[in-house]
């Protein structure tokens, strides 16, 4: 019974983060909160956010409670086939996003157009609103290399970034914490973005390639730090 209880709470719970209805960054509700919505026992609740770990969709800080990854992204049908759970497939997926990236941000400092310069400019306004709120860095953050990917003028390269999803975002540990190192760890990124959005601007193609391979770089290294 134990058992059932507690696949039926992750499940209820996997859900949830899979549909959005739990955010990356957010908090998922106390132990006491799931075992008064779920009527199970605080045993089939620890079993259940450990399963949930091991898949990659919660990190818990001691003291402070348990918060929502980016979801890996569907795979049936879709590229990449390959779930980014673990730190060693995210740390992958860092090094692809490295050779992809510096490329699209060269090729954006040669193509792109106003409108590209102004969708840049608004995603790195709106990441510097949202210091602390993890859900709405990572969209933002998202939004940001998005844009440099359209502003690229090549098509295989936002299908690759769209087919990645939000999910392409690293999460460290730092970056779910409301803390100072959060807010100095988004400032840090914040930063190197907006080197990236300068050289572009300057159309630059080598300094945008360099920009925004030490901007992926210092992401594969805080991954690492974590």
């Amino acid at each position: 019974m134990a058992a059932h209880r507690t696949a039926a709470l992750v499940e209820e719970l996997r859900r949830r983060i899979v549909d959005g209805e739990i955010a990356p960054g957010q908090k998922l509700p106390s132990e006491s909160e799931l075992i008064a919505a779920h009527d199970v026992s605080r045993t089939v609740v620890r079993e259940a956010i450990t399963r949930l770990r091991a898949d990659g969709l919660v990190r818990t800080r001691r003291g402070a409670g348990s918060y929502a990854l980016t979801p890996p992204a569907d795979s049936e049908g879709a590229w990449p086939a390959r779930p980014v759970r673990t730190v060693a497939d995210r740390r992958a997926l860092l090094e692809l996003r490295t050779a992809v990236e510096s490329e699209a941000a060269a090729l954006a400092a040669e193509r792109r157009s106003e409108a590209d310069l102004a969708a840049m400019g608004d995603a790195l306004a709106r990441f510097a609103e949202v210091v602390g709120a993890p859900a709405a860095a990572l969209e933002h953050d998202f939004a940001f290399h998005r844009a440099v990917a359209e502003a690229s003028g090549n098509p295989f390269v936002l299908d690759l970034v769209d087919a990645l999803g939000p999910t392409m975002i690293a999460m460290p540990r730092r970056r779910l914490e409301a803390s100072a190192d959060s807010a100095t760890t988004d400032g840090t990124v914040r930063h190197e973005h907006a080197a990236v959005l300068a050289a572009i601007t300057a159309g630059d193609a080598r300094a945008a390639d360099a920009a925004m391979r030490t901007h992926l770089v210092g992401s594969r290294r805080r991954l690492a730090g974590q």
